[in-house]
Parts: structure tokens; sequence; C-alpha cells
């Protein structure tokens, strides 16, 4: 059973009252959902792909605390916020939301990027369920 996702508008306004708001001058936000269509065959461009029924996900505590810590350290970065989901979710269902801060465009970008990316390689195991 999927866990409901945090409000996005309340990480915001969260945000912008913490300690470093007034350095911060951009904020992004990533919102991962499970989607139908099979994710490895998207990729490779495959117009037959086989709809998704379901996806079973999990993540490694420390090295998502790892990921978050790395991220926190780049150029210009004052606030990360991370959730992920577990279990089994259905399309539609919120796998992660992710919220980072900083003091310019380039870096906040470069942090989610960066961000996103290693929760997906490297904290997060999933398996399609067709």
């Amino acid at each position: 059973m999927s866990k409901k996702a945090p409000s996005a508008d309340l990480w915001l306004q969260e945000a912008k009252a913490a300690e470093n708001a007034e350095k911060c001058g951009m904020y992004l936000i990533h919102n991962g959902t499970v989607r139908r269509t099979a994710r490895a065959a998207v990729r490779e461009g495959a117009a037959d792909a086989a709809p998704v029924a379901g996806m079973q996900f999990a993540f490694d505590d420390e090295k998502v605390r790892r990921a978050v810590a790395e991220t926190e350290r780049m150029p210009g970065i004052y606030h990360v916020r991370v959730w992920l989901n577990e279990g089994r979710l259905e399309p539609g269902d919120d796998i992660m939301l992710v919220l980072v801060g900083g003091d310019i465009r380039p870096h906040v970008t470069d942090a989610l990027q960066f961000l996103v990316g290693t929760l997906k390689s490297e904290c997060v195991t999933e398996r399609e369920i067709y």
C-alpha cells in the first residue's frame, strides 16, 4: 500500500520560512509518479511497450541520507527535502517528492538533477509488474 505524498505547497512554505531562506533565489520540485508504460521500453523508444500494472519500490535509507548530504554540500544549495514511497504502487501513485532550494538557477538545477539521478540509480530499487 502506498503512502500519501506530503504537500509540495507546504514544503515550499516551510523552505521559504527556514533560516537560510533569504539566500534562496530559486526552488525546484520534482514529483515522480508511476506511469503505465514500461520504463525501459519507453527509454529505448519502443512503440509497443507492454503496459505496467504496478511497480514494487524499496529504498536504502542510508544511501538516501548520503545523497541528500552530498547535495547539501553543493555550491549555493541551502534547502533539500526528500520523500520516497515504498511497496507496491499503482499507476498514478507518487514515487518521490524532492525539493531543492538555492541561490541561482544553475546551482539549483544541477543539484536537483544530481539528487534525483542518484536516488533513481543508487538508492531506489524497483520492479515493474505487468
